[in-house]
């Protein structure tokens, strides 16, 4: 059995909160390894939380500037070298099928970096990832590295309803992003992929604070419900809109843009109910996708929803906001959604889908000066690739990027 063998099959025995001591003691005793750390991105991914004993007893480093910070949004490890010490640190990104969670930082002699010491890193990295995500079930350990600060209870509510930050196979990639990250209420995403689909929710519930947060929780687990049984998309809106009635009778309501996506062709179905919105991104173009406008999930009874139809491309960009984004006004009042958005859009066309939504947010902040957020922001960026490339998502990723470019310039 080799060494990476070893480790993983380490892992997999180890109990939920003692991954990090299993990881140290197996890459000492079979990477020669020095020191190792593991840090994972605060909820805002501001910065790097070390997991320690005692959460938060050393400082964490921030996600710009940083080697560990550089090596959580670069496509290859980070390695560092000290020579008065004689020795190589990696740092490589600890992921969940594409979804960035944190970064191993492993220090090893000099004399034991051999060519092929970061390959191996980079598996048993995911191999971590893949193992926290389990461990989540029954500790709290990783979930409270996340954290720069108290969560509100509304924003724990929803954090734990999200699918994930990022998504990606070879016919696509999206990220997606929340702020205000620790007290978010009413914004919510989602998304499920098969053999054949992938669907994406976009979810804004009307309110503050925990009634936003359930009015949320209720709307995106009716629509995973109908999802589950096999429903139509205009059934699960349909769904969800009853299940909201039912409940609030009308004096709450939820806004929400549901799409589905044929992997095979690129045929996207869609039931836009509310203040969600999407942009396209295609040849160095971006305009807004506008459809039927249908009422709010739960405003009245019985209320029918009807799909609509379009198609994406390989090379298209979609990038889905809240109100919270493209209403949001400068300082001289203008909407951030009629001009701004395009061209940060076209600004950040060479950053991977799971980074667009964080630097567009940071953008808005500058673009929003002094005023404080008064709602919630949400951005999801969908790359779409298609079936055409036939390669991996990396090869897939590129030549997107590439058409992109090609028209830009």
């Amino acid at each position: 059995m080799d060494r990476t063998a070893k480790v993983e099959r380490a892992l997999r025995a180890a109990a939920p909160h003692e991954l990090l001591d299993v990881v140290d003691a197996a890459m000492r005793r079979h990477y020669d390894a020095v020191g190792v750390q593991l840090r994972m991105a605060d909820y805002g991914v501001r910065s790097l939380q070390l997991v320690e004993p005692v959460l938060l007893t050393t400082d964490p480093v921030p996600i710009h500037g940083s080697p560990q910070g550089k090596a959580f949004v670069a496509p290859d490890p980070v390695v560092t070298r000290d020579r008065s010490a004689d020795t190589v640190t990696a740092h490589v990104a600890v992921s969940v099928r594409g979804d960035r969670v944190g970064v191993l930082s492993v220090t090893v002699p000099e004399s034991a970096a051999a060519p092929a010491l970061l390959p191996e890193l980079t598996q048993l990295s995911e191999a971590l990832g893949h193992e926290i995500m389990v461990a989540e079930r029954d500790t709290d350990l990783y979930v409270l590295a996340r954290r720069a600060a108290r969560l509100t209870l509304a924003a724990e509510m929803q954090w734990q309803l999200l699918p994930g930050r990022s998504c990606r196979r070879p016919e696509f990639a999206l990220g997606a992003h929340l702020e205000p990250a620790y007290a978010i209420f009413g914004d919510n995403f989602d998304w499920s992929t098969s053999a054949d689909h992938l669907t994406v929710a976009v979810t804004n519930g009307m309110g503050e604070g925990i009634d936003a947060a359930l009015l949320s929780n209720l709307a995106v687990n009716a629509m995973r419900n109908a999802r589950r049984a096999g429903l139509g998309l205009a059934d699960q809106a349909f769904l969800a809109d009853q299940a909201v009635y039912a409940q609030y009778r009308g004096a709450a309501y939820v806004s929400m843009l549901l799409m589905r996506f044929e992997l095979e062709s690129g045929r996207v179905e869609v039931v836009e109910a509310g203040s969600p919105r999407v942009w396209r991104m295609r040849e160095g173009k971006v305009e807004a996708l506008e459809f039927d406008a249908q009422l709010p999930l739960g405003m009245f009874e019985d209320t029918p929803f009807v799909a609509e139809h379009f198609q994406v491309d390989p090379g298209d960009r979609l990038l889905f906001a809240s109100d919270g984004v493209y209403d949001t006004a400068s300082q001289g009042g203008e909407r951030y959604g009629e001009h701004t958005l395009g061209r940060s859009l076209n600004a950040n066309r060479l950053l991977p889908a799971a980074q667009v939504p964080r630097a567009i947010l940071r953008e808005l902040g500058d673009y929003r000066g002094v005023t404080p957020l008064d709602d919630d922001a949400l951005v999801l960026c969908l790359d779409w690739y298609g079936r055409e490339y036939g390669g991996p998502a990396g090869d897939a990723q590129e030549q997107g990027v590439r058409r992109r470019n090609n028209f830009a310039q």
